[in-house]
């Protein structure tokens, strides 16, 4: 007997679950030969809401996390997405890419995850100091997450570009809202659930599939969240997102880059960039 094929369900991750967006809308999704390969949900203003109440809640938790648990964590998303690398390379080849292309793309985002894992108890020894002052105090210098961060990840490479902006905020004790690709999202969703079985706890990071150009406001302009990671070269949207983060002081990183394989985009200043800078005094005697 024949019978009908169980087709994937790509919702949102949100909290450290799967809902369907709460505005019941889709999009689309089309090989090279305009067939409907899957139906995308397109995320609202209430999801990103819904998003950074999960980041909040999780934030003090994450950030509170020991250097090494981070390290271990981010390994453990580098050993599940191993495991699960024919799934990725085929999503990616789903959405036009070749296969030797599509399977460079899942190693080097492995190998990224790997890289970070490694700086997670390394990067405080880099940029932390220990400062000298005319007084009888020491004077320490040490970095703290700057809280939540949204993140509209690069259009191109939707697996890497993902990884490559959400791993160095990710260990540097950040929580996150991020808006996977438009044109490439099938992987984010897959890459949730990689999140969910890697002992990242809930709310950490939070994934979201849409429209840019419908959600970028929100994301600039909402109060409660700390910092916010642009990838994209369109002037008009870059004006648009550092006026709008203007209004709490939010923090804007924006990557203009690319080519996201190449090794210059990896590094502890990319986990620098949603740092803040903490002195504290402390008398020598009294």
């Amino acid at each position: 007997m024949s019978r009908l094929d169980v087709q994937k369900t790509y919702k949102l991750y949100i909290g450290g679950k799967f809902p369907r967006t709460e505005s019941g809308r889709y999009f689309p999704i089309k090989d090279k030969k305009a067939n409907i390969i899957a139906n995308m949900c397109l995320a609202s203003r209430k999801d990103f809401r819904n998003a950074v109440v999960s980041a909040r809640k999780a934030q003090r938790s994450w950030a509170g996390t020991s250097a090494l648990n981070k390290g271990q964590i981010l390994y453990r998303i580098a050993e599940m997405l191993e495991g699960r690398k024919d799934q990725f390379i085929k999503e990616i080849v789903s959405q036009g890419s070749t296969k030797k292309k599509a399977a460079e793309e899942v190693e080097a985002s492995i190998d990224r995850l790997v890289y970070y894992a490694g700086w997670s108890d390394k990067y405080q020894q880099i940029f932390s100091s220990v400062n000298p002052v005319s007084s009888a105090h020491f004077n320490f210098s040490a970095l703290e997450p700057m809280g939540v961060v949204s993140v509209i990840a690069p259009e191109d490479h939707g697996l890497l570009g993902l990884v490559s902006v959400v791993a160095p905020a990710l260990v540097g004790g950040n929580t996150m809202v991020v808006l996977a690709s438009g044109s490439l999202p099938l992987c984010s969703i897959s890459f949730a659930e990689v999140l969910h079985s890697s002992d990242v706890p809930a709310g950490v990071i939070n994934i979201l599939t849409g429209n840019k150009e419908e959600l970028i406001s929100h994301m600039a302009s909402h109060m409660d969240v700390n910092a916010i990671i642009f990838c994209g070269k369109t002037e008009s949207e870059i004006k648009k997102i550092s006026e709008l983060a203007s209004n709490n002081i939010k923090r804007t990183v924006f990557y203009k880059k690319s080519d996201w394989f190449n090794d210059n985009n990896q590094s502890p200043y990319f986990i620098e960039k949603t740092q803040e800078i903490k002195t504290t005094w402390h008398p020598t005697k009294i």
